[in-house]
């Protein structure tokens, strides 16, 4: 299943896993996959591992990197902001939170800035797959602080009415209970 979500071109895609009696087996990504790809394609996969609520944000890629994020153990929540001026979309946020216990892969076009913070607590193993080689000499990478006051969101997954609307986004802001 594919979710398309409140920023253009951040998806979602259910991973199907195949049991049997020797564990799983899951397609994470086939190049038949065009819908959820958009054209793109993996040049280069990357693993990151975090330690419980470890923040690794903000940034965007200026030359059209696309990531694609699947969570291997624990969970990561992934967090898309637009900034860009005249978009219809400006300010409005994304947050997903990808799991080993819900195996999805989702995509976050390199246009916004994006982010992720370590949520369970063990650390999260996530690899990430990128349709442009990194470029040691010229990063194709803007950055801003993980606790940038000036990002605000005016619309969480779509909702203008989500407490944390119309303020600095803050990472560590209390679970809801």
């Amino acid at each position: 299943m594919n979710a398309m979500l409140d920023l253009k071109g951040v998806r979602i895609l259910d991973i199907d896993l195949r049991p049997d009696e020797r564990g799983f087996f899951a397609e994470v990504l086939r190049e038949d996959c065009e819908d959820f790809l958009d054209g793109d394609w993996v040049t280069q996969v990357n693993l990151s591992y975090s330690y419980p609520d470890t923040v690794r944000a903000w940034h965007r890629h200026a030359r059209g990197q696309v990531d694609h994020f699947l969570a291997l153990q624990g969970a990561v929540k992934v967090c898309a902001y637009d900034d860009q001026e005249n978009s219809l979309t400006k300010g409005r946020m994304v947050e997903i939170i990808l799991s080993e216990k819900k195996p999805q892969l989702v995509r976050i076009p390199g246009n916004y800035w994006h982010g992720t913070k370590a949520v369970s607590s063990i650390p999260a193993l996530v690899v990430y797959f990128v349709n442009r080689l990194y470029d040691k000499e010229n990063p194709d990478e803007q950055r801003r602080p993980w606790n940038d006051s000036k990002l605000i969101p005016v619309a969480i997954n779509g909702k203008m009415n989500d407490p944390r609307v119309g303020k600095p986004w803050d990472w560590f802001y209390p679970k809801h209970k």
